[in-house]
């Protein structure tokens, strides 16, 4: 699984809104309901199971990067969203710098193995500082989406 195959049009929002970590996963959340890509009815179940996350240790892995990401019986399929902030968003990171890009993802409890190789390979990929530039200066959902295509992001299970 790459990255770039978890990811349409209509899961990147270029300028994401939201000071703090709260605001910008309800915000994304929303985008995806907005989108069809999440049904309305699981918007609270999505939220709390990213608080209880969060509240364990932050998403935010450093670098301007979080990966904030929950379980549900209620997903058949990983829904996954990427998000950039300009001004940049307070997810008391690891490194406690502010978070300019944020991968979301809901995966079904059933797929716990698919979580870990996903949050490797987004780590692994956004470890690079040539590849964070190029999405923070990526002006097209087009441009970024051709970011992550070109990106070596698989996951360990297709080696």
């Amino acid at each position: 699984m790459k990255l770039a195959s978890l990811l349409t049009p209509q899961q990147v929002i270029l300028d994401l809104k939201g000071e703090v970590c709260e605001e910008a996963t309800a915000a994304i959340v929303d985008h995806l309901i907005s989108k069809k890509m999440l049904a309305a009815g699981l918007r609270d179940e999505i939220l709390q199971s990213l608080r209880e996350r969060e509240q364990q240790i932050s998403t935010g892995i450093g670098s301007g990067v979080a990966i904030p990401h929950a379980f549900s019986d209620s997903v058949d399929q990983v829904v996954a969203a990427f998000a950039r902030s300009k001004e940049g968003v307070d997810f008391e990171a690891l490194d406690n710098a502010p978070v300019n890009f944020i991968i979301l993802f809901i995966v079904p409890k059933k797929e716990y193995n698919l979580h870990l190789q996903a949050l490797a390979a987004i780590a692994k990929m956004f470890n690079n500082c040539e590849v964070r530039q190029q999405l923070q200066e990526a002006e097209t959902v087009e441009e970024v989406l051709d970011i992550f295509a070109s990106r070596p992001s698989r996951t360990h299970s297709e080696k």
